[in-house]
């Protein structure tokens, strides 16, 4: 199984890399493996004196640059206005939403579950947080989110789909910016219906999907202000750890669940 891995190099014939160097890379689901140096991409350095070795698998690795090339080369937002972002406790939803609040911004998570919404509001700094497992049905869900966000939504980044994207369009505003990196409400298969469409052209909205290893040019800039928030402590995260290699099936399926907190890791060795 690929999957990105950090580690220690325990043994190196190549110039640029020499055993107990702290590495990032695609190393997969095993505790050993050997890797070209020249390819690009394939094994990167990392500094751990101040930011932790685990840390470049989520705040300061790829889920921190997904999180912040959707709202900052995407929707664009201005100090003061509104941004949503749903599957806020997680990895990139966390790094969103505490990106948009540098930025000016007033921030609304939207998560599952009473401790995830006071973790988002009360650790991550954002203004309010809607709790999906309390508002059932489409009008609850609306109300909740009209009281979060008194003053519509300029920006969304959208990590779910189904009723929680459907809920957010029926309250954006006129030339609102939707960032669109996860459908995981389909991701076992289900449709994801989209209920009124017809608004993203009377809203004159503007949605794009993205994937951010096809953006490489952007992950140096992100890199460096990843790296000095989490370093200051100005970008908090939380890790749910699988203890062995053997967990990492059910740490995969929890993941789609919903069961993690923060990142999900598996410890391999």
């Amino acid at each position: 199984m690929i999957g990105g891995t950090v580690g220690e190099v325990v043994e190196s014939k190549h110039p640029k890399f020499a055993a107990g160097d702290k590495v990032v890379g695609m190393g997969g689901w095993q505790q050993y493996a050997v890797v070209d140096g020249n390819m690009l991409g394939m094994l990167r350095k990392v500094d751990t004196t101040h930011v932790p070795l685990s840390a470049y698998l989520g705040a300061v690795g790829m889920p921190g640059v997904t999180a912040r090339y959707g709202p900052v080369k995407l929707c664009a937002p201005k100090a003061g206005e509104t941004v949503v972002v749903s599957a806020a406790s997680g990895a990139v939803g966390g790094a969103v939403g505490q990106l948009a609040k540098v930025r000016g911004c007033r921030v609304v998570g939207i998560a599952g579950g009473t401790e995830k919404c006071r973790y988002v509001v009360d650790e991550l700094g954002f203004d309010a947080c809607v709790d999906y497992k309390q508002h059932k049905d489409a009008k609850s869900l609306d109300a909740a989110l009209a009281e979060a966000a008194p003053n519509g939504i300029d920006c969304n980044f959208e990590n779910v789909g189904g009723e929680i994207l459907n809920a957010v369009l029926r309250r954006m505003n006129a030339f609102g910016r939707m960032a669109l990196c996860g459908m995981i409400s389909g991701y076992e298969g289900q449709p994801i219906p989209l209920a009124n469409p017809a608004l993203i052209l009377t809203q004159r909205l503007r949605l794009e999907g993205f994937i951010v290893s096809e953006h490489m040019e952007v992950w140096p800039e992100a890199l460096k202000e990843l790296g000095t928030l989490a370093a200051t402590g100005k970008l908090k995260y939380r890790e749910t750890i699988a203890p062995t290699i053997e967990d990492a099936p059910e740490a995969f399926l929890g993941l789609l669940k919903g069961r993690n907190f923060g990142k999900q890791l598996v410890k391999l060795i």
